[in-house]
């Protein structure tokens, strides 16, 4: 058996990681589903979770429930969840690796035969298993918003940034699969990277164990809202002049809709001035601090020194 899984291993653009992973993925697919995996196609209204109703009630129970739980914990003490939270935390490391694995998969060929701009602008970039692929992370952010949920449990500190990234972020990948924008793949991607080393970060952190590079994790999300935006906002220039200013300078044309388009630009913009907010009240002020207590305590340790040296000459 081992010999025929080795046999098996072969790497090229249609097999980066030297096995095919589509087709245990499809394998799994089937077995839950009970479908064969070439069946799925997102279809507004037929597709589950795929209506703006549904989409707004879960953002509107989203906020009840967390803002309502805020209310109820304050009368009551904190849950511990240790556990729980660690299992929440290494399933979703999980589960945002796998799908990552199989975006690079899927990706790899798609850039190596045609190239970075067919890959975020064509409408043939936009594959029937890319497209399960970006479903699949479209649910996935409804389960992280039990994250916030944990929070409240907990009774940590509800900051804006937190519920608004989580929200919106649900709210993104709904608008986005509707507008079968090419692009999505690469925030997409990066997002998929930060979050195997922030839920990481999470679970190990739930354990006891100090991560010292918590920092980097917030560096790396700012880095990856600055790589988005470069793409962002190249494709939303050329869908905008395709479709609308076509005697300006571009490229050729990109696949997405108006509002798509439209949305993400802003969204993405304000999560990287957001995050780069975060890490000024954070982790520049907790330097300064520091800067700040050391300076206080060097006059104070050179006079004891000197007290105490004085002092033994005088005895």
């Amino acid at each position: 058996m081992a010999a025929s899984f080795m046999e098996q291993i072969n790497f090229s653009i249609d097999q980066p990681f030297g096995i095919k992973l589509d087709d245990y993925f499809s394998q799994a697919y089937e077995l839950v589903t009970g479908n064969h995996i070439d069946s799925f196609a997102y279809q507004k209204g037929v597709t589950p979770l795929s209506t703006q109703y549904e989409v707004v009630m879960w953002t509107v129970t989203y906020f009840i429930v967390i803002f309502g739980g805020r209310q109820i914990m304050k009368t009551q003490d904190a849950f511990k969840l240790k556990h729980v939270f660690i299992v929440h935390n290494f399933l979703l490391t999980l589960a945002s690796g796998a799908l990552l694995l199989l975006f690079i998969e899927n990706l790899v060929p798609i850039l190596a035969r045609n190239g970075v701009f067919y890959a975020i602008c064509d409408d043939g970039a936009w594959t029937r298993r890319l497209e399960l692929l970006y479903y699949l992370n479209y649910l996935v952010k409804y389960w992280e918003l039990a994250d916030t949920v944990f929070l409240v449990l907990k009774k940590k500190p509800l900051e804006f940034l937190h519920y608004y990234h989580h929200s919106m972020t649900m709210i993104l990948c709904f608008i986005q699969l509707g507008g079968n924008t090419s692009v999505s793949w690469v925030p997409i991607t990066l997002n998929l990277m930060v979050h195997v080393f922030m839920y990481y970060y999470y679970m190990r952190s739930a354990a006891g164990v100090r991560i010292w590079w918590k920092q980097y994790l917030t560096t790396l999300q700012i880095i990856q809202f600055v790589l988005d935006l470069g793409f962002i906002y190249f494709a939303a220039y050329h869908y905008f002049a395709s479709a609308h200013f076509p005697w300006v300078p571009m490229v050729g044309k990109c696949a997405g809709t108006d509002g798509s388009a439209a949305f993400g630009c802003g969204l993405l913009s304000s999560y990287l001035l957001l995050f780069i907010n975060f890490y000024r009240m954070t982790y520049n002020a907790k330097a300064k601090a520091q800067k700040q207590r050391g300076s206080n305590f060097t006059p104070k340790t050179v006079k004891s020194a000197t007290t105490k040296k004085t002092k033994s000459k005088h005895i």
